[in-house]
């Protein structure tokens, strides 16, 4: 067994605190398709809590309804919860109250937003980057759907991390 200190408080360390109504944490568009009807969905998140050391990150987002990412997983364990509407998780649809649990290594998805889209409250303990997996499901749930995925949107990644989205877009 490790010693544990019996007080690891450090001097200056506070609690952080966000509110979803912050200027300092504006929506993100993360990513985008076209829907079969020529309308468009996205992503979008909120990063309340980005950090180099540890790195972690904790995100609220918002998929439009019948918004399709791709089957990945994330360079650390990750943590999903529904908070409100629906989101397909491969064959398993994943109501308000359900919790998703990636340990690392493991991949999930492809995901689908239901019918009135979904909420969700995500964690990542780690490197929150991700990888993509078996391209093939994401290419078969976007022709079930009639969708098409548009190109990468810009993102404000902290100054401490490359972005790696590249490395996984089918072409």
């Amino acid at each position: 067994m490790t010693d544990v200190p019996m007080n690891p408080r450090i001097p200056g360390k506070e609690p952080v605190f966000r509110h979803l109504d912050d200027p300092d944490v504006p929506w993100q568009q993360v990513r985008h398709q076209r829907n079969a009807d020529g309308s468009e969905s996205s992503v979008w998140e909120k990063w309340l809590a980005f950090s180099a050391d540890p790195q972690y990150l904790s995100v609220y987002a918002k998929y439009d309804p019948g918004m399709i990412v791709r089957k990945h997983g994330h360079y650390s364990p990750h943590v999903v919860f529904v908070i409100d509407g629906s989101i397909w998780c491969g064959d398993r649809l994943c109501t308000v109250g359900t919790h998703i649990e990636l340990p690392f290594g493991a991949s999930f998805g492809p995901f689908r937003a239901g019918a009135d889209g979904a909420t969700l409250f995500e964690v990542m303990m780690g490197d929150p980057r991700s990888w993509g997996d078996d391209p093939e499901a994401f290419e078969t749930v976007l022709a079930e759907q009639g969708a098409e995925p548009l190109p990468d949107v810009e993102l404000d990644f902290p100054p401490w991390l490359d972005d790696l989205r590249s490395q996984w877009l089918s072409s």
